[in-house]
């Protein structure tokens, strides 16, 4: 078996454990398949199908094909049972020989249904490992100094205890009270503007105003500005805009706002800035106030004066926030967070320097055994190729993926998930040495179809980019979107809800309306449309604030706010209620009228 990573010291001896292990990725992925298996061979999950083949006795070259054919592919409902007996106390090794104590609790905010995925040690480690690793490619672009520091926007949220004594909350929750977590603060070479104190209050507003606060007590010794998604970031800033005289009044006074309440928190922010510097605080009103001239352009490196650039997951669902993020950021580079999912961590960014549309992540060949499924577009009569239409082939090991072909990832974990379907959809764009670099397509569930249409979570992203082009040229901004398919009357039709900020004619929104029902060019939706079996779109504008409330919905019901993404399509009804009772404006398109 290739070194773990686990006592690997500098950042130059990380990146030549990562090159070992990418120049030897097809062994080290029969190695890592392998050593899932001494493990678990004896769990009910795997005996199920494996029986009493000896793992020890199967040759490397005939692992992965004799696994393959004996354990199925599988989704969260195959393990869904599992897991349940799990929740209700079973202690039997059912799918991991290691004891699970502990769940990750998907927010489930598209759909409602929050799932439950194993959370063990492994998880902890793999995710500090991603962390070390992606550091250590970091600093080679945008070197740090020692002893500075990050404002790092991360929040846990509660954890709470089933009758069976498991632990469940959000994996960022479970990773920030680990023992790696605080190993990663002790080795780091910069130090977290905030006391864990405030990472863990509970309360992601009174936490916002502390990490700023805190942030611009230290602005002179920042760094880099971090969070989990691009999201967190934003609505950081956000708040600031609100916030930002508070915030100067107590560096002034060595004071902390009534606002914050919770005693542990204050006391510690308190020790921290108890000392009045009335000499910062006013020369960050000074730029406050210029800042609001500019609507906040640039406001990180002019508060920010020694950041060296933004780093949080800003593909998939995170790029819509693309615009806003560089209108905060100015100049400062964006470099994109690395590639993993609740149920595992795949692949970390070794190219930093490259700005997040072209981002891609060499698959970390320890993490987990992976297998791609190839996927091929299908075309329809015309020629034309359906979106997400996919034909199948046979799933391939990594050392069997090609250039320019897209996958759909499968996993199989240390965490107790075998041949997992992940459902995101990827593109092999390189190679790192003999591991391939990844490039995020969408994720596989169709999130709009009512007919033979059939629209991922790109598609809609792409549509709502061309109707926000002309938000933008009426001097507009797009805050956030989500979508619905409608299908209580027949036609069924799409509906897009929208945040807006400015004020925007009807006629603009009417044009953005119909540009973006001729911008979906799924040959299933355009024939729906032009035979009138799927209605016009409807784009609905919603008073400024949902999402917002979206938000704290999902943060009552257990989500993190630092783990909080906005569904881009939704049938929760609850959020629906929301969106509706708070809609000021519709339009229907017209794009389909002869």
């Amino acid at each position: 078996m290739e070194p773990a990573m686990d006592n690997i010291g500098s950042y130059c001896d990380i990146i030549s454990w990562f090159e070992d292990v990418s120049e030897n990725a097809p062994r080290v992925q029969t190695q890592t398949l392998r050593r899932i298996l001494q493990l678990n061979f004896a769990v009910e999950y795997l005996k199920k199908w494996i029986g009493e083949v000896n793992v020890e006795d199967v040759e490397d070259s005939a692992l992965e094909s004799l696994y393959t054919s004996l354990v199925p592919l599988a989704s969260h409902a195959d393990f869904e049972p599992y897991v349940q007996r799990i929740v209700d106390g079973e202690k039997a090794p059912l799918i991991t020989e290691e004891p699970i104590t502990t769940l990750s609790l998907s927010s489930g905010t598209t759909e409602g249904r929050q799932k439950y995925v194993p959370f063990t040690r492994h998880s902890s480690k793999t995710t500090l490992q991603i962390f070390k690793l992606a550091a250590a490619y970091r600093s080679r672009i945008y070197p740090i100094k020692e002893e500075g520091r990050i404002l790092e926007f991360i929040y846990s949220s509660k954890q709470f205890k089933t009758d069976s004594d498991i632990t469940v909350g959000t994996a960022t929750t479970h990773y920030f009270a680990s023992d790696e977590f605080k190993i990663k603060q002790q080795q780091t070479k910069s130090y977290i503007c905030s006391p864990e104190e405030v990472i863990s209050s509970g309360d992601y507003k009174q936490s916002t105003y502390c990490h700023l606060l805190l942030g611009i007590y230290f602005c002179d010794q920042v760094e880099f500005i971090a969070s989990t998604f691009a999201f967190s970031i934003i609505q950081s800033f956000i708040s600031f805009e609100e916030s930002w005289k508070d915030i100067c009044n107590d560096i002034r006074d060595g004071t902390l706002s009534s606002r914050i309440t919770i005693p542990s928190v204050r006391k510690a922010v308190l020790d921290i800035i108890s000392v009045p510097n009335p000499c910062l605080a006013k020369r960050v009103q000074s730029k406050c106030e210029e800042l609001e001239e500019l609507d906040w352009f640039g406001l990180i490196p002019k508060l920010w004066p020694n950041a060296k650039y933004v780093y949080s997951i800003m593909t998939g669902s995170m790029q819509p926030y693309l615009t806003k993020l560089r209108h905060y950021a100015g100049d400062l580079p964006l470099v994109s967070a690395d590639y993993g999912s609740t149920e595992s961590w795949i692949g970390v960014n070794v190219d930093p320097c490259y700005p997040p549309e072209k981002v891609s992540f060499a698959v970390v060949p320890t993490f987990s055994y992976f297998e791609f499924i190839p996927l091929n577009r299908s075309e329809n009569e015309d020629g034309k190729s359906a979106i997400d239409d996919f034909v199948e082939d046979d799933p391939v090991p990594l050392s069997h993926v090609k250039l320019g072909q897209q996958y759909e990832i499968v996993l199989t974990t240390f965490t107790g998930l075998y041949r997992y379907r992940l459902g995101d959809v990827v593109e092999v764009v390189g190679f790192h040495r003999n591991t391939p670099k990844l490039n995020f397509i969408c994720r596989r569930k169709l999130i709009l179809t009512i007919n033979i249409d059939k629209n991922t979570e790109n598609d809609l992203q792409l549509v709502v980019e061309k109707g926000s082009q002309i938000l933008r040229k009426a001097r507009a901004e797009l805050v956030d979107f989500t979508s619905h398919a409608e299908i209580a009357k027949n036609p069924g039709h799409y509906i897009i809800y929208w945040e807006i900020k400015g004020e925007v004619e009807e006629s603009v929104l009417e044009e953005c309306c119909r540009e973006m029902d001729a911008s979906f060019i799924d040959h299933g939706y355009v024939v729906s449309r032009r035979r009138n079996s799927i209605g016009p779109l409807e784009l609905r504008i919603v008073e400024n604030g949902t999402f917002k409330k979206i938000m704290e919905n999902f943060i009552a019901n257990g989500a993190a706010m630092s783990q909080f993404k906005t569904p881009r399509c939704t049938t929760n009804q609850v959020l629906l209620r929301i969106l509706n009772l708070c809609t000021i404006k519709r339009f229907h398109s017209t794009a389909y009228e002869s």
